[in-house]
């Protein structure tokens, strides 16, 4: 990932509140389409200018060609907020990001999601690193703003259930363990749809924090065939199964290990 600065030349008369609405739906959509990571981004006037700060998934990630229809069209309502289109300046890695996947081609994927990774939820099966949502095919030049908020859905449960004086652990815990959650139900569809699209399989990462029985948990059925899925060596160092009729994968329980 990439530390960068965006900065929006004031062009013509306006309110600060005219030029924070059409920085705003700007920085939205590129939040929707992976092209920006995170949530909050500190942004302030620099004399003739606004200036934001951004994680990047690479250096090229804002090129015009990467924007989705609805940032292309956030992009030029920018000057009815008094704005230029932004000059991007590279200030460098971030350290504290995961790496982008290396691969010009994936052979198969794994939709995965952790509360403290802000990154895209869709990682290349053999180095397992992101790749960035706005790489991948959508809807009619759509971006991919379900899949995001999804994400944001897993990760609020996520890290309510890591709460050890939590209130609502177990429903968390359930809503993230469970195969036919409502959670992981739109987290399967969406990796059956790209799948489809990409023609290539996406594995769903099923999160397994508890186990009623830790001494049979490395023996466990795949939750949805029911057939044998415990892999001899761990995928990415992580999942201990693997079912490539149903493309789920998951780990023995963090509780048993």
């Amino acid at each position: 990932m990439w530390i960068a600065e965006l900065r929006f030349k004031i062009i013509t008369d306006t309110s600060y509140q005219q030029a924070e609405t059409a920085l705003r739906a700007y920085l939205e959509c590129l939040i929707f389409n992976g092209q920006i990571i995170g949530r909050e981004f500190p942004t302030h006037l620099a004399q003739d200018e606004f200036v934001a700060r951004v994680v990047m998934p690479s250096q090229d990630a804002l090129h015009t060609p990467w924007h989705s229809k609805s940032g292309i069209k956030a992009l030029e309502q920018l000057a009815d907020g008094g704005l230029a289109y932004p000059s991007v300046e590279i200030l460098g890695i971030d350290l504290m990001s995961n790496h982008t996947d290396p691969c010009e081609n994936p052979d198969a994927f794994v939709l995965y999601c952790r509360f403290a990774q802000m990154n895209s939820v869709i990682y290349c099966a053999e180095h397992f690193a992101p790749v960035p949502l706005y790489k991948l095919p959508s809807s009619q030049g759509e971006d991919h703003e379900a899949l995001v908020r999804w994400q944001l859905q897993f990760q609020a449960l996520d890290e309510i259930q890591m709460q050890e004086n939590s209130v609502l652990v177990g429903p968390a815990e359930r809503a993230l363990q469970n195969l036919n959650s409502k959670l992981n139900r739109q987290g399967r569809q969406f990796a059956k749809q790209l799948t489809k699209t990409l023609g290539k399989p996406v594995y769903y990462a099923l999160y397994r924090g508890t186990s009623n029985d830790c001494a049979t948990e490395s023996q466990r059925p795949c939750p949805c065939c029911g057939g044998a899925w415990s892999r001899t060596t761990p995928l990415a160092d992580l999942f201990d199964f693997q079912c490539d009729q149903c493309l789920l994968v998951s780990n023995i329980a963090w509780q048993c290990q």
